[in-house]
C-alpha cells in the first residue's frame, strides 16, 4: 500500500527568476542551493527544497499553492520582513485558540506577487 508521507520539493513559480532569487535569498533569507539552467532556481527551506520555475508550459503558469512559514516569533519577523519592503495583507491575528497554544498567522505576497504566510504557535500563558 502506498503511503506519501513526506515532501521532497516544492515548486513556486516566477515570471522574473533574478527577482525572485533575490526575494528568497536576501530578504527572506533562505539558502540558495543552486541553479539548473536559465529557468530554474533551489534553495534550502527547512530540509524541503524550493525550486522558483518560470514554467515553458501555458497550464502551469498559474499562482501557486500557498506556503505557510512556520516561525517562532511572528511579530519580531513581521517587522523584520516588513522594514525589508514585504508587502503584508494583514497585521499577525490569531487564527484559532488550542489547547496548548494559540495559533497565529499573517500573508504577504513576494515579489512575483504569490501569496505565501507566516505562522507561529505561541503558547498559552
Amino acid at each position: 500500500m502506498v503511503a506519501l508521507n513526506q515532501i521532497g520539493q516544492i515548486a513556486i513559480t516566477v515570471r522574473d527568476l533574478p527577482r525572485a532569487v533575490n526575494f528568497y535569498r536576501d530578504v527572506l533569507g533562505m539558502r540558495h542551493l543552486f541553479d539548473a539552467g536559465p529557468k530554474l532556481s533551489f534553495f534550502d527551506c527547512g530540509g524541503v527544497r524550493l525550486m522558483l520555475d518560470i514554467p515553458e508550459q501555458p497550464e502551469f503558469q498559474h499562482p501557486p499553492s500557498i506556503l505557510y512559514y512556520k516561525v517562532d516569533d511572528i511579530g519580531a519577523v513581521h517587522q523584520e520582513l516588513k522594514a525589508k519592503g514585504v508587502r503584508f495583507e494583514d497585521e499577525p491575528h490569531v487564527i484559532a485558540k488550542l489547547p496548548s497554544h494559540d495559533l497565529w498567522m499573517t500573508f504577504a505576497r513576494d515579489s512575483e506577487g504569490n501569496v505565501f504566510a507566516l505562522m507561529s504557535e505561541v503558547t498559552q500563558r
